[in-house]
């Protein structure tokens, strides 16, 4: 007897289930539409809506294929980007695997690839297994290589100070964040791209925030941009519809990308901004420079005011 059953463990990526929630639209003086879960206090026309949104769903499927007596599995990447994939059995009796697990691999951008097949060591004999990945996106030999300091991810001559840096005491306090940086700046305010590069992935239709971090890590909109050296750039807490790109875009240095927002674990508006690479099959996040006025590299530090200067 073959047992088929199977978990996917990927980190920070939900399971694609649906809820509803109502969304408030107005457009301000300056002509800038905003989308929120509260109702807001303001003397222009307010839109009503419910929507239905999503949580994330995981980047990669796990297909069982082959025969019941050599299956095959086969993994697809839902990212445009490197994923890397774990994959390993427990339960195993008198099972063979091709090739030996467990084994890490990495799929390509968009990839759909069989990489395991099961079978019985002794064919002769009952034989059960469950299989078992995990995932993270990016390559893990990647280096984060910049040849130049990271523009400040904002519109060209505007300024903004940092809030939280690097091992910020609120929420910078884990690997994937320890070297975040939270720039405050209100709900709409255009995101440009601080390295050119090719979105791998996205988030775009929530709409709430709150302090609960297993129930509102999820649901933060964002973006995340491959770069050439294979690190990872994620612009996080965009607006409901702040997310102007699609995975697979081609985006350049300066480039808008999005509008930041108040989505996800948050407590007020802001963008987080940092830089990944996927180490062991978790993110971890890297330090980086930003650059000056004048083009020299700086250390994101709280209170820093930063200029962009193309």
């Amino acid at each position: 007897m073959l047992a088929s059953r199977f978990l996917l463990i990927i980190a920070l990526l939900g399971s694609g289930a649906c809820w509803a929630q109502t969304i408030y639209s107005w457009t301000d003086e300056n002509g800038i539409t905003h989308f929120t879960d509260r109702r807001p206090v303001t003397e222009q026309e307010v839109t009503v809506q419910r929507s239905v949104a999503r949580q994330p769903e995981s980047l990669l499927e796990m297909v069982e294929a082959g025969t019941p007596e050599a299956p095959v599995w086969k993994f697809r990447n839902r990212s445009q980007g490197p994923l890397g994939v774990r994959v390993w059995l427990e339960d195993a009796e008198n099972v063979v695997s091709y090739p030996e697990l467990p084994a890490d691999f990495v799929l390509p951008g968009g990839a759909v690839e069989e990489l395991v097949t099961i079978g019985a060591f002794d064919p002769r004999k009952p034989w059960r297994y469950r299989i078992l990945s995990e995932a993270a996106p990016g390559d893990p030999r990647a280096v984060h290589a910049p040849t130049r300091p990271y523009r400040p991810p904002f519109a060209t001559n505007e300024r903004f100070i940092i809030g939280q840096a690097f091992g910020g005491e609120y929420s910078h306090d884990t690997p994937a964040s320890a070297h975040a940086v939270d720039i405050p700046m209100e709900v709409g305010t255009p995101v440009h791209a601080a390295r050119g590069g090719v979105v791998m992935d996205v988030a775009r239709w929530f709409a709430r925030s709150g302090t609960d971090l297993k129930r509102d890590g999820p649901r933060a909109n964002y973006i995340r941009i491959l770069h050439e050296d294979g690190s990872m750039a994620v612009y996080a807490h965009l607006d409901y519809e702040g997310v102007l790109v699609r995975p697979g875009d081609r985006v350049r240095r300066g480039q808008m990308i999005g509008r930041s927002g108040n989505t996800g674990f948050s407590t007020g508006p802001h963008l987080h901004f940092v830089v990944q690479l996927n180490r062991d099959m978790k993110l971890y996040s890297v330090p980086f420079e930003f650059s000056d006025e004048t083009g020299q590299g700086v250390t994101p530090e709280p209170g820093l005011l930063l200029k962009a200067v193309d």
